[in-house]
């Protein structure tokens, strides 16, 4: 530990604490009368131990959520999957559980499956020490700038949702007129409905056909990113070519999402879809293949092919052709149709407009998030007014 006669010194987090691992659960000696938590890098546990750790404590994942940090201030049981060190006198928790925060420990992983923070790697990350009274000034300054920050983000976040409900009351009450009259899916395709394909993804050298992923409907975003490469051969995929205005509904997912509908817009045989989509091909005389979309995401539509979903508990409820042909929609002239998906697309416009501004500030949110604990561990957060005029300026940029 090196001091540079401020009185800030220099160290690392293996110089600083003594990292131990956690141990597994003890199969015997509970202690029904002094039972402490059983903690691991995710959080507590169910179950109560006697106490591994008697005094206050750092928590550190280790493998799982690696590199989550959590404080003790009583007796706990880490388990195996966590780190743990006692906190020195030196330190204040709260000034510690940030800086080993704002070391971002995450970033450090070292596995290709499970994500694992190894010991020497934590160990050789670069901390600092201030005076013990200047620890608590710039955690209570920084708490405080980060609380705003936070009530920010939750106000923009909260503003989101009520967005996000509106332009669903709006898509109910704009499709679903009282007065308009209803027809089921079945009487308004050009083709019977079909169900995809799903075979093994290629590997190494093998050809391969490109295929999209249940995420591109979750999403509703057709890319590249939102699809793999299966061995489906030609001959097999040649009834399964994406075509523009065709509509998939998903026949099996969670119970909030079993029956998610999207429209596809793109390139004529791009890609093929999997076993888990439903195509839809809307006789365009009757519907335009947006208005089926519509009512298929609005909520009326979509809670139909919810209610319809069947399947064992534990299980994604799954909806088949069946319930999607006589799932009813309203059916307006085409003409009326076009008229209701101008007022609906605006909307969807503006929401997604939102969307992107949010999108936006909550990146602008995590660099200044960045900054504030960057200022905090560097010696520019400690109280003094020229600091305060900063970290103000930063929090109003």
């Amino acid at each position: 530990m090196t001091d540079h006669g401020s009185g800030w010194a220099n160290t690392t987090v293996g110089e600083l604490l003594k990292i131990r691992y956690g141990k597994a659960l003890p199969t015997e000696e509970r202690d029904p009368t002094g039972p402490v938590p059983v903690v691991g890098s995710a959080g507590r546990m169910t179950g109560t131990h006697t106490a591994l750790v008697t005094s206050p404590a750092v928590l550190i994942g280790r493998k799982g959520s690696a590199g989550a940090v959590r404080l003790e201030s009583d007796g706990c049981w880490p388990i195996d999957t966590t780190y743990y060190a006692e906190i020195p006198d030196t330190c204040d928790p709260r000034f510690l559980r940030w800086q080993l925060h704002a070391l971002e420990l995450g970033r450090l992983d070292s596995s290709t499956t499970t994500p694992s923070l190894r010991r020497e790697d934590l160990e050789a990350q670069p901390m600092v020490v201030p005076p013990f009274d200047e620890q608590r000034r710039i955690v209570d300054i920084l708490e405080n700038h980060l609380s705003r920050l936070e009530a920010a983000e939750n106000y923009l976040t909260s503003g989101l949702r009520r967005a996000e409900g509106w332009h669903q009351r709006l898509l109910a009450s704009t499709l679903w007129s009282a007065d308009c009259p209803r027809a089921r899916i079945q009487e308004l395709l050009r083709e019977p409905m079909r169900s995809g394909r799903s075979d093994r993804a290629a590997t190494g050298g093998e050809s391969g056909t490109r295929t999209l992923t249940l995420t591109a409907v979750t999403k509703n975003a057709f890319t590249e990113a939102n699809t793999k490469i299966t061995v489906t051969t030609p001959d097999r995929a040649r009834d399964l070519w994406l075509k523009p205005g065709d509509v998939f509904v998903q026949r099996a997912n969670t119970p909030e999402l079993v029956g998610t509908t999207a429209r596809y817009d793109g390139p004529p045989e791009w890609a093929i879809f999997p076993d888990l989509l439903i195509r839809l091909r809307a006789d365009e005389d009757k519907i335009d293949s947006r208005f089926l979309t519509a009512a298929l995401q609005s909520k009326p539509g979509h809670d139909q092919l919810r209610r319809k979903a069947k399947g064992l508990a534990g299980s994604m409820p799954k909806i088949d052709q069946s319930a999607i042909a006589d799932t009813t929609i309203p059916l307006p002239p085409v003409d009326v149709q076009l008229r209701l998906l101008a007022i609906t697309e605006d909307a969807a416009n503006a929401l997604a407009l939102l969307r992107a501004e949010l999108a936006s500030a909550q990146r602008r949110s995590r660099v200044l998030r960045r900054a504030l604990l960057e200022a905090a561990f560097s010696g520019r957060l400690t109280g003094n007014a020229s600091d305060q005029s900063e970290a103000e300026e930063m929090i109003n940029a």
